[in-house]
C-alpha cells in the first residue's frame, strides 16, 4: 500500500521556493517514491491511501543538532549531574525526546549526556517501544581540568553520574573514545574549552593541538563523527585544523579558524536560543541575572554574530541547534526560536533557514542521507502547517499552527502530559538565592519599606 499526500504547498528542502497543488507518494515503509507535479505523479491503487493536506504546507521535519535529552530541563550543574539517578533520567529523556517530536522536530543530536541515556532512548524508538524523533547519539563528554563539564571542586571530581568524563592523558581519552564507539554511539563529544580564562580574559583551550588531533583522527577511524564544545579562538581553530565535523559556539572564531573550517570541513552551530533566551528571559530574583550572566551573554552574543556572519560569507556551513534541556530552553518550546535567530541576528532568510534545519543538518546526522529532505528515496518525515513559514518563519513556534507530524510515514500523536520534578527530588529547588545578614536586611528594608522588622 503506498500514500498520496495532497499538499497546497509542498516544500521539498532542495530548493527555496514550496511548489503549489503538488502531490508526495511514499511507500508502505514510509520512503518516499514521488514529489511532483500531480499529474505526473503514478497511478493509484484501489488500496492506496490519500492524506488531504491540499489546504496545509508540507515540509520535511526539523532538525535540532543540539539538544540534550538527559539535562531534564536543568536549573544547575548539580541538576544535571547529580540528582536523578540515571535510570530516571532515561525515562525522563524518552518523555522530552517525545515533546520535542511533537513540536515539529522528527530528529535531533544529543551531543553529550551521562551513561548510555540517549543511546538507549535512540534504541528504545528504533526498537519501536516507543514513538518519538530520530536520535543521533552521544555518550559523555570527553573533558579534562580546563574542559567544560569539569564544574566541581578537584576534592570531588566527575561523579560517574556526570555528562563528562574527566581524562588526564590522551592513553585515558582515546581508551574513553573507544568504549564509547563500543557501546555504540553515533558522534563523540569533546569539551575543547570551558569557563577558565587567561589574565586577558581570553578561553584556554583544554586540550593541546596534538591532543585534539589525536582523539578526532581515532573518532574518525572508528567511524564516528566528531563534535566539540569550543566558545574561545584557540579552542575553535584546535577543532577547525582537526577536522571536528561539528563546532558547537565558536564565538570567537578569527579569519584563521574560517580557513581551516574551509580546509577540513568543519561545520558551525552557533545556538542562538540558549544566549537569547538568557538575555530576554532571565528575572532579576534569579541567580543567573545576579550573578551578571544576561549582561555577559549579551556581550558574547553580539562578538558571536559578527564572527558568525563572516564563517557564513565565507562558505561554512552553519547548522541550527538550540543547546535544549536547560530551564532557559525547555524541551519543544523553543527548539524553532533558533530559526527565527538564523533570520533576525545572521541574515537568513526564511528559506535559507528553513533549508538550515532539514537539508543542511541532516548532511551531519547519522542516516543523513535519508533525510531533510522531501524527495525519492528520502523518508518521509514531514509536518503540516496551516501556513507558510517562508511568509513568516515564526509560525513554527506556534503548536496550534503545527497539524501533524510524521515519521516514517506514520503520524506521530504524543499526548500532553504535565512533569513535575518536584515528585522525583527537592535538592534542585532552591529555597533562597541571597544571604541575609543584618547589613543586607538594612539594604533590603531601604529598597522594600514592607519588609518585616527583624527581631
Amino acid at each position: 500500500m503506498r500514500t498520496f499526500v495532497r499538499c497546497g504547498q509542498l516544500f521539498s528542502g532542495r530548493e527555496d521556493d514550496a511548489r503549489k497543488g503538488e502531490i508526495m507518494v511514499f511507500d508502505h515503509e514510509g520512503v518516499v517514491e514521488y514529489a511532483g507535479a500531480e499529474a505526473e505523479s503514478p497511478r493509484r491503487a484501489r488500496s492506496d491511501r490519500v492524506l488531504d493536506y491540499s489546504g496545509y504546507f508540507v515540509m520535511p521535519g526539523l532538525i535540532d543538532v543540539h539538544t540534550h535529552l538527559a539535562y531534564g530541563n536543568a536549573k544547575s550543574e548539580e541538576d544535571i549531574d547529580l540528582y536523578s539517578p540515571l535510570e530516571f533520567r532515561t525515562l525522563r529523556g524518552m518523555f522530552f525526546a517525545q515533546k520535542v517530536a511533537a513540536a515539529g522536530f522528527t530528529a535531533i543530536c544529543s551531543p553529550g549526556d551521562a551513561g548510555q541515556i540517549s543511546l538507549s532512548i535512540r534504541n528504545a524508538i528504533r526498537a519501536g517501544l516507543f514513538d518519538g524523533p530520530r536520535v543521533m547519539a552521544a555518550g559523555r563528554y570527553v573533558t579534562t581540568h580546563q574542559g567544560l563539564t569539569d564544574w566541581y571542586p578537584s576534592w570531588i571530581g566527575a561523579p560517574e553520574t556526570s555528562i563528562g568524563k574527566l581524562v588526564t592523558t590522551i592513553a585515558e581519552a582515546v581508551e574513553e573514545i573507544r568504549r564509547q564507539v563500543k557501546d555504540g554511539v553515533d558522534c563523540v563529544k569533546i569539551a575543547l574549552d570551558g569557563i577558565q580564562r587567561r589574565n586577558n580574559g581570553e578561553l584556554v583551550a583544554a586540550f593541546t593541538q596534538e591532543e585534539t588531533d589525536i582523539m578526532v583522527r581515532e573518532i574518525h577511524r572508528l567511524g564516528k563523527k566528531a563534535v566539540a564544545h569550543a566558545r574561545g579562538r584557540e579552542a575553535t581553530l584546535y577543532a577547525a585544523c582537526a577536522g571536528v565535523d561539528l563546532i558547537f559556539h565558536a564565538n570567537h572564531l578569527d579569519d584563521e579558524c574560517i580557513a581551516a573550517m574551509l580546509e577540513t570541513g568543519s561545520t558551525i552551530s552557533p545556538t542562538l536560543t540558549h544566549p537569547r533566551n538568557t538575555i530576554d528571559f532571565t528575572q532579576p530574583h534569579e541567580p543567573a541575572f545576579l550573578k551578571g550572566r544576561p549582561e555577559h551573554a549579551q556581550r558574547e552574543y553580539e562578538i558571536g554574530c559578527a564572527n558568525w556572519k563572516k564563517a557564513r560569507a565565507a562558505g561554512v556551513p552553519m547548522l541550527t541547534g538550540t543547546d535544549t534541556g536547560f530551564a532557559v530552553t525547555p524541551y519543544g518550546e523553543w527548539n524553532a526560536r533558533e530559526l527565527e535567530l538564523f533570520v533576525e541576528d545572521l541574515g537568513f532568510t526564511p528559506a535559507a533557514a528553513l533549508r538550515a534545519a532539514t537539508e543542511v543538518n541532516a548532511c551531519f546526522m547519522t542516516g543523513g542521507d535519508r533525510i531533510g529532505t522531501l524527495e525519492p528515496g528520502r523518508a518521509a518525515d514531514f509536518i503540516v502547517l496551516d501556513s507558510s513559514p517562508l511568509a513568516d518563519i515564526r509560525i513554527l513556534q506556534d503548536k496550534s499552527r503545527l497539524r501533524a507530524v510524521y515519521i516514517a510515514g506514520k503520524e506521530i500523536r504524543i499526548p500532553e502530559r504535565p512533569y513535575d520534578p518536584r515528585q522525583v527530588t527537592d535538592f534542585a529547588l532552591s529555597n533562597w538565592t541571597d544571604l541575609y545578614t543584618r547589613e543586607r536586611v538594612a539594604e533590603l528594608r531601604q529598597q522594600r519599606p514592607t519588609l518585616a522588622a527583624a527581631e
